[in-house]
């Protein structure tokens, strides 16, 4: 089954950027759409953004206009870069398909605090 490998998270004051990669094992990501996930302690898993298979990107509210989602199907990698981060998008990020089909991974922690 296809791997997936989140990296690029970590300690950021508000304000900050991050840009988060997904790394999937095999070639799905030309043939998916792909999404950005995170959970925070306590709440439940929410899609923050996606991408499809011909380019259509669609964003949770809260980060519309400070975070974009991107990939590069040749490389088997999607992105997602977070500007104006807040202390609210603290959580641990996920990459998977859109709907999930494949295992989550490990994920990556972003903690936006001052």
């Amino acid at each position: 089954q296809v791997q997936l490998v989140e990296s690029g998270g970590g300690l950021v004051q508000p304000g900050g950027s991050l840009r988060l990669s997904c790394a999937a094992s095999g070639s799905i990501v030309n043939i998916a759409t792909m999404g950005w996930y995170r959970q925070a302690p306590g709440k439940q898993r929410e899609l923050v953004a996606r991408i499809s298979r011909i380019g259509i990107i669609d964003y949770l509210d809260s980060v519309e206009g400070r975070f974009t989602i991107s990939r590069d199907n040749a490389k088997n990698t999607w992105y997602l870069q977070m500007n104006s981060l807040k202390p609210e998008d603290t959580a641990v990020y996920y990459c998977n398909t859109e709907p999930r089909i494949l295992d989550w991974g490990q994920g990556t922690q972003v903690t936006v605090s001052s």
